[in-house]
């Protein structure tokens, strides 16, 4: 088999969201694994919609999940060559004129589906006279054009999928240019396929009906069928993942102190056989792709399990893990992660350590009891255990009463990390003052 070659082709019309960041890790996961290439492909063939500021967005997203990719191509770039492939389509017989009006369309669409029939375009095109087409041009009609499918069965082995068979004289033939003279997606993808030599298609199963046709164009062209893997397609508390309402953005997620390496894991994982465990580098989770564990059900994405996850995995985190590691120590991030909810949060707690705070003295005259107390010299894990005794015995408080006054004069958070943890890290100055409700 020649090297391996995928891609993955957004078009810049919305934010990157959770289903094509899916279709995005797949693709780049499968080449990883087998040693290949990724292409990013731009599918910008729709200008009235495609902005920069999206195409921006997604080469950021991209990046920083760490998804990165080989070679690049612009649809926008190739027209000429989607031209000269139409013309001789157009002379094979294989793409022809259309003047139906959408009008004309929906009104034979409702005929035969009130009679039980499949919607299926009955290729009137193909028997125009030559009256039908003065007609047309004088009421100003412009054409679209279809790409006729030959009526025989289409077969592909779908690694996700298993054996996928189509009779192709029961779908309608695809319009691929429309009135205006824009492409729509179906050619122009078949064409930059074959030219880019992609021997794997990785897409979301909302295409296998696309396939079918597309198997077709490849065969027409000249060109070598790809293998498919088609996922399915995840579902949200909303129904289906809309990229035009961005819903579930890369971009908020982001905001929101998630993990890259967090919805990679997940995303990898979600709708397999296997348990959603954190990886915290993209090699070792491509090394366990495999297709066949993707089930066949549509998973469901809550955006509150993932944070879950997300905080499982920074639990975890190994600080050579840390994307930044904020300034802190390996030795700090160590000893405060396992209370962390996202890992940003390690600055809260290196400020309440190595910065001044203002405590909270819910209890002066109690916490200025328990500063005398402080053993002064350096501070380790046995020291809290040694001075809270004493608090205790001193105070006569146990429980509540004794612990939370005491962290809120420290840290003035009511929870966090073990005291014990902590008290070595703020020293004896800043936790004598700061007992004694002063500014430290």
């Amino acid at each position: 088999m020649s090297q391996i070659k995928v891609r993955f082709a957004p078009s810049p019309t919305g934010w990157m969201h959770i289903g094509n960041t899916r279709t995005a890790l797949f693709n780049y996961l499968w080449a990883k694994k087998m040693g290949g290439k990724l292409l990013l492909r731009i599918d910008d063939t729709d200008k009235l919609r495609s902005k920069k500021e999206y195409e921006d967005g997604i080469r950021d997203a991209l990046g920083w999940l760490g998804i990165k990719w080989d070679e690049e191509a612009r649809q926008s770039a190739r027209f000429a060559r989607y031209d000269e492939v139409v013309e001789k389509l157009k002379n094979d017989g294989r793409i022809y004129a259309c003047y139906d009006t959408p009008e004309e369309l929906e009104f034979k669409r409702k005929r035969l589906l009130s009679k039980g029939l499949p919607p299926i375009y009955d290729r009137q095109a193909l028997h125009y006279t030559a009256d039908d087409l003065a007609r047309f041009e004088a009421e100003g009609r412009k054409p679209h054009y279809r790409f006729k499918l030959i009526d025989e069965e289409i077969v592909w082995q779908d690694a996700v999928r298993g054996t996928c068979r189509y009779e192709a004289g029961k779908l309608s033939d695809p319009i691929i240019i429309r009135e205006d003279g824009s492409y729509l997606y179906h050619l122009p993808s078949v064409i930059d396929d074959v030219d880019f030599q992609i021997t794997h298609i990785v897409r979301g199963e909302d295409h296998v009906t696309n396939t079918a046709a597309q198997i077709q164009m490849f065969q027409a062209i000249g060109g070598k069928v790809p293998m498919f893997a088609h996922l399915p397609l995840l579902t949200g508390k909303e129904g289906k993942l809309s990229k035009r309402l961005g819903s579930l953005g890369v971009r908020e997620l982001r905001e929101e102190g998630i993990e890259a390496m967090a919805i990679c894991s997940f995303l990898a994982k979600l709708g397999t056989s296997e348990a959603i465990e954190p990886f915290y580098a993209l090699d070792e989770l491509a090394e366990t792709l495999d297709f066949g564990k993707v089930g066949h059900a549509q998973p469901k994405f809550d955006e509150e399990e993932l944070k879950k996850f997300n905080t499982k995995l920074v639990h975890n985190m190994p600080y050579a893990a840390l994307k930044d590691n904020f300034g802190v120590s390996e030795s700090f991030w160590d000893k405060v992660k396992g209370n962390l909810n996202i890992a940003k949060d390690v600055l809260v707690w290196d400020n309440i350590c190595n910065k001044e705070i203002a405590p909270i003295a819910e209890d002066k005259a109690f916490t200025a009891e328990a500063a005398e107390l402080l053993p002064k010299g350096e501070f380790n894990e046995a020291t809290f255990g040694a001075w809270i005794n004493a608090v205790k015995t001193a105070s006569g408080r146990k429980g509540k009463e004794l612990f939370h006054p005491i962290r809120m004069a420290l840290t003035g958070l009511a929870d966090g990390p073990e005291l014990k943890t902590l008290l070595p890290l703020i020293g004896y100055e800043k936790a004598y003052k700061r007992l004694r409700g002063e500014k430290a």
